[in-house]
C-alpha cells in the first residue's frame, strides 16, 4: 500500500465511508457497545490500509468479514467484566454520562433502538460463536460459507452455531437449548463409549450414513508419527467408525463453544478439540482441530 498515489486513497476512503453505516451495525449488533463497535469499524480500516486493496474483489464482503472477526475476537476477550448496558437509570448510556461528545448520547440511542433491548440481553447470553453466526446470518444475510471462515468452522458447524442462536432468540433461551445440549451431549458420550470399547455397530448407530469427518492441518502433521489420520477428509459411516473403533481413549467429554464435544488435554492444557455437529439425532459431522489459533479461540469446559 506504500506505493497507493493521493487519488486511490481517496477512492479508498470514499468506499469505505460508504459502508461505515453498515459496518458500524455488524458491529454494534455483535458487541452491544457502541465504543467498541466504533473500535471494530475503525480496525477494519487500517487493516484495509495495511492490505493490497486492489485485489479485493468483493470489498464490501471483505469489510464485514474483518468487522465480525475484530468482533469475535473482542467478545471472546470480555472474560470477568460484563457488557457495558445499554442504559443506565436515566435513560442514557455510559458514554452518554460522561459530557465528552454531545453528539454521542443520540447515537446510541439510536442504536439501541434500532436492535431493541430485548434482543440486545438476549444476544448477550450467546456464546461468541454462535452470536457471530446468528446476527451474520439472521440478520445480514452473511452465507454460511463466509460465516465458516469467520468462527474457524465448517459451513455445516456454522449453521449448527445460528441456530442454537435463533432458538434462543426465538424465545426459548432456557428450556430448549438446556434440552438440546442435554440430547447431544447424550449422543456424544454414546459415541465415545463405542469408540473406546471398539464397538462398530454402537458407533454406526450414532453416526449419519453420510458423516464426514474434517481434519485440520495442524493435527494431521501430529498424526504422521502414529498413522491414525493420513488425510483431511473422511466420508461415510461405516469409513468413520472404523477408524474411531478403539480410539480417542484419552478424550475428555467437554463443551466446546457452548456444545457438547470432547477435548484431548495435556496437563490440563486443550491440545486437540473433537467438534461434532449432531442433526436430528445423528452426529454429521466431526471436526478435529489442533491449530493454536483455533484452540486459543474456542472456549473449553471439561465435563466430569
Amino acid at each position: 500500500m506504500g506505493s497507493m498515489n493521493t487519488t486511490d486513497r481517496d477512492w479508498l476512503a470514499e468506499r469505505f465511508e460508504a459502508d461505515r453505516a453498515r459496518l458500524q451495525g455488524v458491529a454494534y449488533r455483535l458487541l452491544g457497545s457502541a465504543s467498541e463497535a466504533d473500535d471494530a469499524v475503525q480496525e477494519a480500516w487500517l487493516r484495509l490500509n495495511r492490505s493490497d486493496a486492489g485485489e479485493i474483489e468483493n470489498l464490501s464482503g471483505w469489510l464485514t468479514t474483518v468487522v465480525a472477526r475484530v468482533s469475535l475476537d473482542m467478545l471472546r476477550s470480555r472474560t470477568s467484566r460484563r457488557e457495558e448496558p445499554l442504559e443506565t437509570d436515566d435513560g442514557l448510556t455510559p458514554e452518554a454520562a460522561e459530557p465528552i461528545d454531545p453528539v454521542e448520547p443520540e447515537r446510541e440511542a439510536m442504536l439501541a433502538e434500532s436492535v431493541g433491548l430485548a434482543m440486545q440481553a438476549v444476544l448477550q447470553r450467546l456464546a461468541p460463536a454462535e452470536r457471530v453466526a446468528f446476527v451474520l446470518h439472521d440478520v445480514f444475510g452473511v452465507s454460511f460459507d463466509e460465516i465458516a471462515g469467520i468462527v474457524d468452522r465448517s459451513p455445516a458447524a456454522a449453521r449448527q452455531l445460528a441456530s442454537r442462536g435463533r432458538r434462543r432468540v426465538q424465545g426459548s433461551p432456557d428450556d430448549g437449548p438446556a434440552e438440546d445440549v442435554a440430547t447431544h451431549r447424550e449422543i456424544v458420550e454414546a459415541f465415545f463409549k463405542a469408540s473406546r470399547g471398539g464397538d462398530i455397530q454402537a458407533l454406526l448407530a450414532v453416526l449419519d450414513p453420510d458423516v464426514v469427518l474434517r481434519t485440520d492441518d495442524a493435527l494431521l502433521r501430529m498424526s504422521t508419527r502414529t498413522g491414525f489420520l493420513t488425510q483431511p477428509e473422511l466420508r461415510g459411516a461405516q469409513a468413520v467408525a472404523e477408524r474411531f473403533s478403539g480410539a480417542a481413549q484419552s478424550a475428555q467429554l467437554a463443551l466446546i463453544d457452548g456444545a457438547p464435544g470432547a477435548v484431548w488435554a495435556t496437563n490440563g492444557t486443550p491440545r486437540t478439540l473433537f467438534v461434532f455437529t449432531i442433526r436430528d439425532g445423528k452426529v454429521v459431522e466431526i471436526e478435529l482441530a489442533a491449530d493454536p489459533k483455533r484452540l486459543a479461540r474456542s472456549t473449553v469446559e471439561v465435563l466430569l
